[in-house]
């Protein structure tokens, strides 16, 4: 794992010039459009990066971006690796570990979700205050590297107070309604059963999905600040009557980008000042 994330991160660092970026942002389905936002872009395929994947799922390009949104540099992952991909979980983290290589600190992790609070509705904005790992992996599985993290990390603060005070400052400059709930993420690919949000619910979740958990977790053993922005692109199974399906998601997600995008930019300015 070093060797690949080494690899990778001088392939990335070499063609940004060797630039660091600030603040790193990594992008949930429907929400890349955030990427046209960045000043004097260098893009990167994920194909052309050693030790990614192309990315297989509607709604994620597979493209880095770097450049500079409100004069702060950034670096943008457009789409992430899942493991109902049947990618193994050291791959699915791997960007976060390059983004801690090439030097950045603070990560922004997007998703869209799955409402399982009644108080959200389809389109919401909500901040992630915490998590339950239901997926059954961890990315820290196997040999510990003292070096990157310890060998038992806290988590008792996996989502930064500090960035947490920035985004809701950034959502009241820019009036934008941002909730904040509990975060469930599951393996996936199937979405849950009736049951299965029930049971979520009572375990104290306000949100379900098939990403983040695993990213978050390899973030906070590493020592990068997170910050977890969930786009609700429906309610969860058994809250409402729809059927639930990968297109709606992508049709709701980009509904809430103009909104979803004033707020990650605000967001940025306010990190990198």
């Amino acid at each position: 794992m070093f060797l690949k994330v080494s690899e990778t991160a001088q392939y990335i660092s070499d063609k940004i010039k060797n630039q660091k970026p600030a603040v790193a942002i990594i992008l949930g389905s429907g929400l890349g459009e955030l990427a046209d936002e960045v000043e004097n872009k260098i893009e990167i395929n994920y194909t052309d990066i050693p030790n990614f994947h192309k990315t297989t799922v509607l709604g994620h390009a597979g493209r880095v971006v770097y450049g500079q949104i409100n004069n702060v540099n950034v670096i943008v992952f457009q789409g992430r690796f899942h493991a109902y991909e049947g990618h193994p979980i050291e791959d699915v983290v791997l960007p976060i570990r390059v983004i801690a290589k090439l030097g950045c600190r603070d990560v922004i992790i997007t998703n869209a979700s799955g409402g399982i609070n009644t108080d959200y509705s389809p389109g919401e904005l909500v901040c992630i205050t915490d998590h339950i790992n239901m997926t059954g992996m961890n990315p820290l599985i196997g040999k510990n590297d003292e070096e990157d993290g310890p060998r038992f990390p806290d988590m008792t603060e996996a989502y930064s107070r500090s960035l947490l005070e920035i985004v809701n400052k950034a959502a009241e400059i820019e009036d934008i309604k941002l909730a904040s709930g509990v975060y469930a993420g599951l393996l996936g690919p199937t979405y849950e059963t009736p049951a299965e949000i029930k049971m979520l619910s009572v375990l104290g979740a306000d949100l379900v999905g098939m990403s983040t958990v695993p990213e978050v977790i390899a973030a906070n053993h590493i020592g990068l600040n997170v910050l977890a922005i969930s786009c609700v692109t429906n309610m969860a199974a058994g809250i409402s009557k729809e059927k639930l399906s990968h297109e709606d998601v992508k049709i709701v997600a980009h509904k809430a980008i103009k909104k979803f995008k004033t707020l990650i930019l605000k967001t940025v300015e306010l990190i990198g000042n």
